[in-house]
């Protein structure tokens, strides 16, 4: 029964892909202005939205319970997952996949996307393809997570909102690249059984503190901390480059990020794989790529030039 539920719900995921075309690119924007006058909680909620807010929600609730079942070993665990998730969703989905910073072997790429999976975010196609768009439409009304639309919305809203997301971005097609490989296709299928299973593993080897303080607390701060960058890192900080959106630096959440706060360098330079471009500025998932690339384990690594900087530099 418990694994037919987690078929039929992983189903339910995949029929939801916010890639399939919808609307061709003339009406899409025009239709996302539509729905986005709408009621957003009153709306009639699909299947696939109660689930992704039902997950947010349950991981929110068992960080909540960590002090009545705190066990330091538990939270340590919790901030171990965190580390190692987070970084994950950013030298994988983040830099490896939906930008191709660099370039590393099948053997180092796969586990990497797959530790990224209980960042509890979504499947690689689901995340990368979400990613490009907001590139694509950086702060327009077709961004899956503008912030002209509220802070809430950028931040953690949008998720829940699917049938939006389809119309923003239009009929294109844009993870082509990982539809062609088979992790890719089979992780997206079946990402519903490994989180299952995964909670359940966490359950019987620690019981309420490790789902508690363990998950819930590791979870939650992953969360926030990637939501973060969506939304206060196109509000405030600091600016050092010319784009043409409202990109901004936030110094204090960089160690926390992994480096993905230096959100206007990134902007700037969208496919570099260093986006903590000073040497004061901290950027784990550079060091990362880097140290693989010294062992020449990372090839094709993009950098900004020095004519580029330029450039692209704001004159004070």
């Amino acid at each position: 029964m418990f694994i037919q539920l987690i078929t039929q719900t992983n189903t339910i995921l995949q029929r939801s892909d916010m890639c399939d075309p919808t609307r061709d690119d003339v009406s899409s924007q025009s239709r996302a202005v539509t729905i986005e006058k709408r009621a957003y909680f009153q709306r009639k909620w699909p299947l696939v939205d109660v689930v992704r807010a039902l997950t947010v929600v349950i991981v929110h609730f068992l960080c909540l319970l960590a002090p009545f079942n705190y066990q330091w070993e538990a939270l340590r665990f919790g901030l171990v997952l965190f580390v190692i998730t987070t970084l994950s969703i950013t030298f994988s989905y983040h830099r490896n996949l939906a930008h191709r910073s660099f370039k590393i072997p099948k053997w180092i790429e796969y586990p990497f996307a797959y530790s990224a999976v209980f960042a509890l975010q979504g499947d690689p196609m689901d995340w990368v393809s979400i990613h490009r768009f907001h590139h694509q439409f950086t702060d327009s009304d077709r961004d899956p997570h503008s912030p002209k639309e509220g802070f809430w919305f950028s931040h953690v809203l949008w998720i829940f909102d699917t049938q939006y997301i389809k119309y923003k971005c239009g009929g294109r097609d844009n993870v082509m690249d990982l539809k062609k490989q088979w992790f890719y296709k089979f992780l997206r299928r079946t990402i519903a059984l490994h989180i299952a299973m995964f909670w359940t593993v966490l359950y019987l080897y620690g019981g309420l503190p490790y789902l508690t303080c363990g998950g819930g607390v590791g979870g939650v701060i992953g969360y926030h901390v990637t939501f973060l960058v969506n939304s206060a890192c196109h509000i405030w900080g600091s600016r050092s480059w010319k784009t043409k959106d409202t990109s901004r630096n936030v110094w204090w959440l960089s160690l926390f990020t992994m480096g993905e706060s230096w959100h206007n360098n990134h902007h700037a330079f969208e496919s570099s794989a260093r986006q903590g471009l000073e040497w004061w500025q901290i950027d784990i998932t550079w060091y990362l790529i880097r140290l693989f690339e010294v062992l020449g384990l990372a090839t094709d690594v993009k950098l900004p030039s020095e004519f580029q900087k330029q450039k692209m530099a704001i004159v004070r």
